[in-house]
């Protein structure tokens, strides 16, 4: 019977993560959904990319916490939309929540949609929001292990950003053995090694997301 309610659960979500991926796809607006564990640095890097590149393009954010809209309260400071999604105790964004949430939001006007998930490096890999993009964080300071440890984020992201690169003189953290651990178990895995402090290997990442969204909007005008 549990595992008959989670069947179903999962077939609710990927039929609403279709009809948002439809909506996204309709509006020319690529959507990336951006995991990782508390403290990993997700805010950070949205308002780094926010710096970045929201001159030249039109940026919706959402953001997802269990609880408060701290968060949400910094990337409105930059001058964007911005949707908050309080899961009340729920370890993870699902589709019907950012159903929801796009209500909030003029599609037409954006290009790139960034939805900042839960903290949690096990449950948002398992629900499909009907994003185009999967990107994740780890930070030097969780250890080059975790992609042994949490496979599915790994196996499902399309790129990695390796934060907190300043501090790898201060850790046992080792890029080589992370870059081969990735590479064996997502060999399309394109890996990114940045600072969200220092701003090192940001505009990389700013680069290869803008080619993104274009070819994403190329594909959807065509």
């Amino acid at each position: 019977m549990d595992i008959q309610i989670l069947e179903g659960i999962f077939d609710a979500n990927e039929r609403i993560a279709r009809e948002n991926e439809a909506l996204f796809r309709e509006n020319g607006v690529l959507a990336v959904n951006l995991m990782a564990s508390p403290g990993a640095g997700k805010t950070s890097l949205v308002s780094r990319t926010l710096e970045l590149l929201s001159g030249e393009m039109g940026i919706g954010v959402i953001e997802g916490d269990i609880a408060s809209s701290v968060d949400a309260e910094k990337i409105r400071s930059y001058g964007v939309p911005v949707v908050q999604i309080n899961t009340g105790g729920a370890c993870h964004l699902d589709a019907a929540m950012i159903r929801e949430a796009l209500v909030h939001l003029d599609l037409s006007s954006l290009d790139l949609l960034i939805i900042e998930n839960v903290g949690n490096l096990v449950c948002p890999a398992e629900f499909n929001l009907g994003e185009g993009l999967r990107a994740m964080i780890l930070s030097v300071a969780e250890g080059h292990d975790k992609p042994l440890k949490y496979p599915l984020m790994f196996s499902q992201s399309h790129v990695l950003l390796v934060n907190k690169v300043d501090l790898l003189g201060m850790s046992d953290f080792d890029l080589g053995t992370l870059r081969e651990t990735v590479r064996r178990m997502n060999p399309g895995m394109v890996v990114f090694e940045v600072s969200c402090r220092t701003g090192e290997g940001l505009s990389s990442w700013a680069e290869w997301l803008r080619r993104r969204v274009v070819e994403f909007g190329s594909g959807a005008a065509s």
